[in-house]
């Protein structure tokens, strides 16, 4: 029998591993995807269309609201769908979202009646013209962007579901935790390839060249879709799944049979909670919290970080200081983040806590790392490297508690109500989201125009602008964890 098991084991197929490989590409392509305008507007659309930061702003605040609806749906229509057609929608739809944004340059041109491209640049700032190329422009990227969050929502539903499909239980977190890499290194390679691909189409006097950029990063979709259609089918029915494989995966089968009368007796007692019954609970109101105030930070300094070191210290995206800043900013987030899931279990195996007051202590502890961003602007008169790693570490200590605000859900809450609440949650997040936003791209561009007549703190003008934000980004996180912990000030869970 040893020697079957070990010659099966030996002719074993590792299809599944190809499976997390797309996975994996799949993820790092949506981040990147998503990256293209934050670090292009500023230095290349910007001057096209006489953009303000409140336009980039709105632009920035719609797409993360229509993010956070579209993934309330995003799940039940992967299900509906199919693995295969449902995941081929999402990224056939956000990869079109993606390059129809190369199109909203000639679309304005058009709309507006100018000749050229030049033509529209050449307007003078400020003018009736100037407003509505920006207008019209701010609109046609807002659609795109709509587009491309339809599209972008499907993403980790549909590479869930492919986990569930192609891996035993015991290995799903970690084929998880490696297709989730991807977001981290498409936030590592964005930086360091779309704004020179912008910059040197531009060069080559091929439009602006950030439209390009948008094409090319877009069409890497398109490129994974023939893989996959080639590639992935369930691992029944796929030629390229042996036997050994096909047992190994489906391992759970024989012990989910011979509990599966318990289980149903289970789900039969586990009663579903009613939409709007969930809001009656602090538990639902801590978790909202937990999120809404949280949520807006972490896209902030996604979205306006690149536009901040060119904007305040002078380097362009596409400039070899500008490409390191923002890479060693997320090199700092990638590398740190991954011990948030460790400090919750620790406290639980070596303190004997319950999961609960384990992870609470530790989302204390992480609300502490982006503190240091009320120093970051007066840091940045000696180094810009200062905010460079404040931001960094900031981001990191929003990643941690993340992880570990979404595992409270499954604390507290029966499954039946877990999807709800995460949606509910998302939605407040998406709310944050476009709060701060919308927000900051107004506040900058007010404070820049009231010049040294706008004070905070010592700072004038702009910069004082984004010492607000910086103060509001450093304390979100404590706030949140002291309204949470009044809601829910001990481990109570809910039962249906």
């Amino acid at each position: 029998m040893s020697n079957s098991n070990s010659t099966s084991s030996k002719l074993m197929t590792n299809w599944r591993w190809w499976m997390c490989l797309l996975l994996f590409i799949a993820t790092t392509v949506n981040y990147m995807d998503r990256q293209v305008l934050s670090l292009t507007w500023k230095d290349f659309i910007a001057p096209e269309f006489h953009w303000t930061d409140s336009d980039y702003g709105t632009i920035t605040a719609l797409f993360s609201i229509i993010y956070a609806i579209c993934m309330l749906f995003a799940g039940k229509f992967i299900d509906w769908m199919g693995t295969k057609k449902g995941y081929l929608w999402a990224i056939g739809v956000w990869s079109a979202g993606a390059c129809v944004h190369a199109a909203c340059g000639w679309a304005t041109m058009h709309i507006e009646g100018f000749e050229s491209i030049h033509a529209m640049t050449a307007v003078e700032v400020g003018s009736g013209a100037a407003l509505a190329i920006a207008s019209t422009s701010v609109y046609l990227f807002i659609a795109a962007r709509a587009i491309l969050a339809l599209g972008e929502a499907g993403n980790f539903p549909a590479a869930i579901k492919v986990t569930a499909e192609y891996f035993p239980k015991k290995d799903r977190a970690f084929a998880t935790s490696l297709f989730n890499a991807g977001a981290s290194v498409g936030a590592l390679v964005a930086p360091a390839t779309i704004p020179l691909l912008a910059q040197y189409f531009k060069d080559l006097g091929i439009g602006g060249g950030w439209e390009m950029a948008f094409i090319i990063i877009g069409a890497l979709g398109f490129i994974w879709m023939g893989f996959f259609v080639f590639m992935y089918d369930r691992p029944e029915n796929s030629k390229f799944v042996n036997e050994a494989e096909l047992a190994y995966i489906h391992q759970d089968d024989e012990v989910e049979t011979a509990t599966v009368k318990e289980e149903t007796a289970a789900k039969s007692e586990e009663k579903q909670i009613p939409f709007w019954k969930c809001f009656t609970y602090r538990q639902t109101w801590s978790f909202i919290v937990g999120k809404f105030f949280t949520d807006g930070v972490w896209w902030f300094y996604l979205f306006w970080a690149p536009a901040y070191f060119s904007d305040q210290y002078g380097y362009s995206s596409s400039s070899g200081m500008g490409i390191a800043l923002i890479f060693t900013l997320y090199a700092i987030v990638t590398v740190l983040s991954i011990f948030g899931g460790y400090l919750p279990k620790l406290f639980v195996e070596k303190k004997g806590m319950n999961p609960y007051n384990g992870r609470m202590l530790a989302m204390l502890l992480f609300a502490f790392l982006p503190l240091p961003a009320l120093f970051a602007q007066g840091l940045g008169h000696y180094s810009v490297w200062w905010p460079c790693v404040i931001i960094g570490l900031a981001g990191a200590g929003h990643q941690a508690w993340s992880a570990n605000l979404f595992s409270t859900i499954g604390d507290m809450f029966p499954k039946s109500a877990i999807a709800t609440i995460t949606g509910i949650g998302g939605m407040a997040g998406g709310i944050g989201s476009f709060l701060i936003n919308k927000g900051a791209g107004a506040l900058f561009t007010y404070s820049e125009g009231m010049g040294q007549a706008f004070q905070f703190l010592g700072f004038d003008g702009k910069q004082a602008g984004y010492m607000i934000i910086f103060c509001i980004c450093a304390v979100a996180y404590l706030i949140a964890w002291s309204i949470m912990k009044v809601l829910v000030p001990k481990y109570k869970p809910i039962e249906a």
